[in-house]
C-alpha cells in the first residue's frame, strides 16, 4: 500500500486488558471511539503479545486491515493485508534455551509450548480454536511462573546469558530475543510519519511504548497490582484512564481526540 501523506493521529494499542476485556475478550465498548478515529482518517496499530494468527482475524473484525499490527510483544510485525505464515522464526531457539536450563530454574515456568491446546485454553480463557492459534508462535514464548521472586530473577538472568529477555505482561512472563513493542512502534512511526501519536496499555511490557508516544494512557487492570508511577505522569503526558478495558479505552481515546483537536478547523496537525 502507499504510505499516507498526512495521518492526523496514529494510535498504538495493546489488546488483552486494554482494547479487549481481560475475561470476555470483548472489544465492542470501544467501538464508538474506534469508529470516530477511522472517520477522521486516523490509524490504529494493534500492539500485542498475541500471535499473527490470532491478530489477523481480530484486525479484520475491527476494520483495521489497512494498518500494520505489532505481534508477539514487538518481536514481529504483521504488514497491512498480510496473511500469517508458518515460519517458526526464533521460537525453536527460544524453546531450546529454555529446555537447557537447570531443572530447578526450568520447572517453575510453564510455557505455551509445554501445554496442549486445552491447556492454553484453560490458562488464557480462550476458546479452543483461538488457543490453537496462540500456540503457533514464531518469535516469543509466554508462560506462567509458579516459583518465588528470587527464583524468577535467577531464571531471567540465566536466560539473558543466552540472549533471551523476559517481559511481564498482564498475566504472562514472555520470553523473546529482545525486540519490544516500542522498537516496532518506532519503525512504524518512521514509515507513516503521523502528526500525533497515542499509545494505550495496561501492563509493564507496555510502559516503553507509552513513554515513546506523544500521549500514553495506562488502562487500569483490576486483576493486577497498579503499575508504578511513570515519570511522564507528572507532566500529564502519561495518563491513567478512568475505567478498565475497552470502556476505559473508549473514554481515553475520545479525550485524546478532543485534546489533539482532531476534526476541528485548523486543528490536528500541530
Amino acid at each position: 500500500m502507499n504510505v499516507r501523506a498526512s495521518i492526523p493521529l496514529l494510535v498504538f494499542s495493546d489488546l488483552d486488558g486494554t482494547l479487549l476485556d481481560h475475561h470476555s475478550y470483548d472489544w465492542t465498548p470501544a467501538r464508538p471511539a474506534l469508529a470516530r478515529l477511522l472517520s477522521l482518517g486516523c490509524g490504529v496499530v494493534l500492539a500485542t503479545s498475541k500471535t499473527a494468527g490470532e491478530v489477523a482475524p481480530l484486525r479484520a473484525e475491527m476494520g483495521l486491515g489497512d494498518w500494520p499490527a505489532i505481534v508477539e510483544n514487538g518481536a514481529g510485525v504483521l504488514a497491512p493485508g498480510e496473511t500469517p505464515t508458518d515460519d517458526p522464526g526464533d521460537y525453536p531457539s527460544i524453546r531450546a534455551a529454555l529446555d537447557a536450563l537447570p531443572r530447578s530454574l526450568r520447572a517453575p515456568f510453564t510455557g505455551f509450548g509445554d501445554l496442549d491446546t486445552d491447556g492454553v485454553a484453560r490458562v488464557t480463557g480462550l476458546p479452543p480454536a483461538q488457543a490453537r492459534l496462540a500456540r503457533r508462535r514464531a518469535f516469543s514464548e509466554p508462560g506462567l511462573w509458579s516459583g518465588d521472586p528470587a527464583g524468577r530473577a535467577a531464571f531471567i538472568a540465566e536466560l539473558a546469558r543466552a540472549g533471551i529477555t523476559a517481559r511481564m505482561g498482564g498475566r504472562f512472563l514472555t520470553l523473546s530475543r529482545g525486540r519490544t513493542k516500542a522498537d516496532a512502534m518506532a519503525t512504524i512511526v518512521d514509515r507513516y510519519r503521523p502528526a500525533h501519536t497515542l499509545a494505550l496499555g495496561d501492563a509493564p511490557n507496555d510502559i516503553e511504548m507509552l513513554e515513546t508516544a506523544e500521549i500514553g494512557v495506562i488502562i487500569p487492570n483490576p486483576d493486577a497490582p497498579p503499575l508504578p508511577t511513570v515519570p511522564g505522569e507528572a507532566s500529564g503526558r502519561i495518563r491513567r484512564a478512568p475505567a478498565a478495558g475497552p470502556s476505559g479505552w473508549n473514554l481515553a481515546v475520545t479525550q485524546a481526540i478532543e485534546d489533539f483537536r482532531l476534526g476541528q478547523s485548523g486543528g490536528g496537525h500541530g
